[in-house]
């Protein structure tokens, strides 16, 4: 089983994310589970969103509190410390920024991948909704899923600007920087 937590702010598409991602996993025959945590708050509070993946039905009804894969739509909520305390050892981080890698000396012992989701979305004519562009970066730095999936799952489930959405995807995996995690 795969377990994946999205963190990010209202707005940015964490939630429908995370329902895109459940849709590439059921197409290649998986079973996805799919839940968000979220208040009343507006746009731009805390969102968290969960994705649970098996090959046999999932009948776990929880909170996942020990991911394999934690993905940082917005990188002002990355804890290093709540990281290594959470990521199973030998966990995947995705990050949101355009920093280099050495802003996040703690995590190296983890896949740390990194990517300009906001560029690269805003060069694709989405503004700051960055979810496709996260999604493309996921499929680079897990080598869980294909880009022919995730792009039919973008076509099926995104409501508006399909075209933009796939190509920020595409262009995504493209320019992922992925880093493998030192013992």
């Amino acid at each position: 089983m795969i377990e994946i937590k999205f963190c990010g702010r209202g707005g940015q598409g964490a939630v429908i994310a995370s329902q895109i991602l459940a849709k590439v996993f059921f197409l290649m025959g998986k079973y996805p589970q799919c839940f968000s945590v979220f208040g009343g708050e507006r746009r731009g509070a805390p969102v968290a969103s969960f994705l649970r993946v098996d090959n046999k039905k999932i009948y776990l009804k929880c909170e996942i509190r020990r991911p394999d894969h934690l993905i940082y739509m917005a990188p002002d909520l990355v804890d290093e410390q709540e990281i290594e305390s959470i990521l199973k050892p030998d966990g995947l981080i995705l990050i949101n920024n355009a920093l280099t890698s050495g802003e996040y000396v703690r995590l190296r012992k983890f896949r740390l991948a990194l990517i300009d989701a906001l560029s690269v979305s805003e060069e694709a004519g989405l503004g700051s909704t960055i979810n496709t562009a996260i999604l493309g970066a996921y499929a680079k730095a897990s080598g869980e899923i294909s880009l022919d999936y995730l792009e039919q799952a973008i076509r099926e489930t995104v409501p508006a600007k399909i075209e933009a959405n796939v190509t920020a995807a595409l262009h995504a995996f493209d320019v992922t920087h992925v880093m493998e995690g030192v013992n």
